[in-house]
């Protein structure tokens, strides 16, 4: 049977919650392959509004939900959140959840770290979440990080934890904090330990019994391509890789297991914190953009700048994705705009780029050029098929999947599930 592995193909926040909830509702495994609880997906199914970080999405339908290796957990975090999706009724045990038992984890001590870090960094703030990630990831790849199987053996962990304090004692005294206070390190790992080893187990393993009984798998992307850690605007990136080919590596299943790559893609373009945005529009209509769309964070809460769409980014993004197909979401805050911009390519220092240079001075000092559409005066919320489409918004999308040189799969036009455009099913055979 065919896996689809869903993506951002922008700065994230382009809609994916609301395709992977659409999308788990035939699949037979949902997994989250990277990233932490700096992710945030909204689904709304009915009444009901969930508000996922770390859980994949289709914890919410009871479709078997999986946090691969790729991620670096913070266990309280996760412990909160079941808490609160259990307040709301969705049932969460060791038969529809399980975690990777070689999950990196993220500590108080990495918290502590990323918020010292950004409150030092004056103009160089890259808009960190502040909950971690980065520093987790760092001990992961400094080969000092405890991991959820080392919650089964906390009184075997000294060297790890000599390891770990000697790395953060320094960088701790350098601002001024004391060392890390070990015994309450251990007290607290202690404390959540039997929460986390309820569910650990090695996730690789059951991944490859559920693909060899030919089971559907969905692999959940979090964040976006352009702000993968190498292939994104950095250094205003996420500290792990978001692009596609990371859903193997992530998981414990070959590349081969990725299946169909979905890559959503918002109507327009926004982006939250800091970094370039070659087409943000810092007037009324960027603004417009904004109320419509309802742009703020699900994890922060904080507002999301908004501009014109950029084919150049979503057709870079798809090329070092291998995207399949996108899904186009949020077309209906496009609505009664009198004309629409597409961004097609860049200038600068008198030189046309068909793609965003990788110099973060060169990124930050682009210059979109522009191709103009009509724009329509009819609604497109709440449409199932082309025929509920104005002729204009048909237009759009033909001209965005002929710029991003990558075919439109499904159109989202609410964050209602129902309410989406098929126009090729991922889960195809």
């Amino acid at each position: 049977m065919a896996n689809v592995t869903v993506i951002g193909a922008q700065w994230g926040d382009e809609g994916k919650g609301k395709i992977v909830d659409w999308l788990a509702e035939r699949a037979d495994a949902v997994v989250r392959f990277q990233g932490g609880h700096n992710a945030g997906h909204t689904l709304v199914v009915g009444e009901n509004i969930y508000k996922l970080s770390l859980l994949p999405s289709g914890i919410v339908t009871g479709t078997l939900s999986i946090i691969g290796n790729g991620v670096v957990l913070d266990p309280w975090a996760l412990r909160d959140e079941m808490t609160k999706l259990r307040g709301q009724g969705v049932s969460i045990t060791t038969e529809n959840f399980a975690l990777a038992d070689n999950c990196a984890l993220i500590l108080p001590i990495h918290r502590d770290l990323d918020g010292l870090r950004e409150a030092a960094a004056g103009s160089g703030k890259i808009g960190t979440t502040g909950r971690g990630i980065g520093p987790a990831y760092e001990d992961k790849v400094g080969r000092r990080a405890i991991r959820v199987c080392d919650l089964a053996h906390l009184d075997a962990l000294d060297a790890q934890l000599d390891r770990l304090c000697a790395h953060h004692d320094a960088l701790r005294a350098g601002f001024g904090e004391p060392p890390v206070d070990r015994a309450r390190l251990i007290a607290d790992l202690k404390e959540i330990a039997p929460f986390v080893l309820e569910y650990a187990q090695p996730v690789w393993k059951r991944l490859n019994q559920v693909r060899k009984a030919g089971a559907r798998i969905l692999f959940e992307g979090a964040q976006g391509v352009l702000l993968d850690v190498d292939h994104g605007t950095y250094p205003f990136v996420t500290s792990s890789n978001t692009v596609s080919g990371t859903a193997a590596a992530g998981s414990g299943l070959g590349p081969s297991a990725a299946g169909f790559v979905l890559g959503i893609v918002k109507a327009y373009t926004t982006r939250v914190g800091s970094g370039p945005f070659p087409t943000e529009l810092e007037d009324e209509t960027g603004q417009r953009l904004g109320e419509r769309g309802h742009e703020f964070g699900t994890v922060t809460g904080r507002k999301r700048r908004c501009g014109w769409f950029d084919a150049v980014i979503v057709r870079q993004s798809c090329a070092v994705s291998g995207v399949t197909g996108i899904a186009l979401t949020k077309l209906d805050v496009l609505d009664g705009f009198d004309t629409i911009k597409i961004c097609t390519g860049y200038r600068l220092n008198g030189k046309v780029y068909d793609y965003l240079p990788a110099h973060a001075a060169e990124q930050a000092a682009v210059e979109p050029i522009y191709e103009e559409m009509p724009g329509w005066q009819e609604t497109t919320a709440g449409a199932r098929s082309w025929a509920d489409l104005p002729a204009q918004a048909i237009k759009y999308i033909t001209r965005v999947q002929e710029l991003i040189e990558t075919p439109v799969a499904l159109v989202s036009t609410s964050p209602q599930r129902e309410d989406t455009i098929l126009v090729r099913d991922p889960f195809a055979d």
